[in-house]
């Protein structure tokens, strides 16, 4: 007899998904597969569009990563000009951006990852939420947490004239100078959010690193994977989300590659499966193995925890002091998958800091903050750190500068060989003899709730709705047990 498990609203996720777990004869689990079934589009009806638009047009791709895509947007376009931004208009870029960091990595960890380690993994369904997480840690962390998002709403609006769809960022610089009020704004604000950035990273201590269950799952086998990492430095080796070059380390830390945006294709291709929507990126110098880690597979994982294996640490001290814990406990590179939620909560505080920073710069102020695009337009690529990993804009034009070619990587579709890793792994290690429960579910789902995917970025569904099912096949192709949020 069918058996269907509902789970209404399932699981933290952006976008729509398919995951579907095929077991053998004996009940134990032979494959597994994360399938994406949105189909993607929004390259090909950029075409024809002035390129100057896609600033504006990008950010709309997603209303959870709105800032990210703006920013590459806008560095692609300068470099299709050849144009080189003024001093203030870059400051001024990160400084937001770095505010944007910090309002999207706190949804992230209170709303979609703290609920699975502060209520609990096998916790009933219903509790796995927010409002479960409020029940436990109190209702004036609730208020602290909405507070601060508060605080970085408001700031991204003076920078920006809003916070969702931002018209910061400019071909050539930006759209506004900054006054001196809205500096104070920012850098009184910035302060708040450094302590928040601090009170989050006790949270993370108190709820999961104390719990010695929790330490042992994320350093355990069950969501480790040896891959290689991919993310941005500045000249110094350390994060840095706004610009820098790209750096790839392999699964003993070791520097396989490093080089400036412009250089990905040399480096990175994509492979295609029949059975997803999204693509599988890869080390070109490796070639594509298929889904598997280890050394010379040629996949690779971008994100918070690929971030910190990449980089030689952070520049600003709090966040630094926290990275040497970091690396302490978990080692260098680390290997563990559900690392991505602790590294996220190191990056919140490392982003408030750097925003305080960058508040106090008396660049920021300044009255140079665009430059006229005058070259004739070509090509152009430009790469941030997502919150979610690397996120790459290629443009090409004519010489009127309309649109003929773009190309998108998204942090999701770097991560499409990891989290099929990961959802396979956990499957075949927790499902023994075809027993399931609701808790063992939900384990998988972290398998992938670690990279929070976010693929209205990696495929742009049509029909606008973000379901996702959960499968369990035994071995004649019977479904035993399914999730579904419709």
């Amino acid at each position: 007899m069918r058996k269907v498990v509902t789970i209404q609203p399932i699981t933290r996720l952006e976008g729509h998904g398919k995951i579907s777990i095929f077991l053998d004869e004996d009940g134990n689990v032979k494959d597994a597969y994360y399938q994406v079934v949105e189909f993607r589009g929004f390259e090909r009806f950029c075409i024809g569009r002035p390129v100057e638009e896609m600033p504006i047009i990008t950010p709309r791709i997603c209303g959870v990563c709105p800032w990210a895509h703006h920013m590459a947007s806008a560095k692609a376009v300068d470099a299709v000009y050849g144009a080189e931004i003024p001093e203030t208009a870059k400051k001024l870029r990160e400084m937001a951006y770095n505010i944007y960091f910090v309002h999207d990595h706190s949804a992230v960890f209170y709303a979609l990852s703290a609920p699975d380690f502060v209520v609990g993994p096998d916790a009933p369904r219903a509790e796995r939420n927010i409002l479960g997480l409020i029940g436990r840690v109190g209702l004036e962390t609730g208020k602290r947490v909405i507070n601060a998002r508060m605080v970085a709403t408001r700031l991204l609006e003076r920078l920006a004239g809003r916070a969702i769809i931002p018209a910061c960022a400019v071909p050539g610089g930006v759209s506004k100078p900054l006054t001196e009020e809205d500096r104070k704004e920012v850098e009184e604000g910035a302060k708040k959010l450094v302590e928040f950035g601090q009170f989050t990273l006790k949270v993370l201590e108190d709820a999961v690193l104390k719990n010695q269950k929790y330490v042992d799952l994320i350093m355990g086998d069950v969501y480790r994977h040896e891959t290689y990492y991919m993310g941005l430095v500045d000249g110094k080796g350390l994060v840095n989300y706004y610009d820098g070059r790209v750096r790839v380390v392999d699964p003993r830390g070791n520097v396989y590659a490093e080089f400036h945006p412009k250089e990905y294709l040399d480096h990175i291709a994509e492979h295609v499966e029949p059975w997803t929507y999204l693509k599988f990126p890869y080390l070109k110098g490796l070639g594509w193995k298929g889904i598997v880690d280890g050394e010379g597979s040629g996949v690779y994982r971008v994100g918070p925890l690929a971030r910190l294996n990449v980089a030689d640490g952070f520049a600003t001290p709090l966040a630094q002091e926290a990275y040497e814990k970091f690396k302490e406990t978990l080692g260098k590179p680390a290997h563990a998958t559900l690392g991505y939620h602790w590294a996220r909560v190191i990056e919140i505080l490392n982003a408030a800091e750097r925003a305080l920073e960058l508040s106090r710069d008396p660049d920021v102020t300044g009255k140079d903050f665009r430059v006229p695009l005058t070259n004739v337009p070509s090509e152009g690529v430009g790469i941030v750190e997502a919150a979610r990993g690397t996120l790459i804009h290629h443009y090409r034009t004519d010489g009127d500068g309309i649109l003929t070619d773009v190309n998108l990587i998204v942090a999701t579709t770097h991560n499409n060989a990891g989290i099929c890793m990961s959802v396979k792994k956990v499957s075949q290690q927790l499902i023994r003899a075809g027993k399931i429960s609701d808790g063992l579910l939900n384990m998988i789902e972290m398998a992938f709730r670690a990279y929070d995917p976010c693929l209205a970025c990696g495929t742009h569904a049509l029909p606008g709705q973000m379901p996702l099912d959960v499968c369990v096949y035994d071995a004649s192709g019977r479904l035993v047990a399914e999730i579904r949020r419709p």
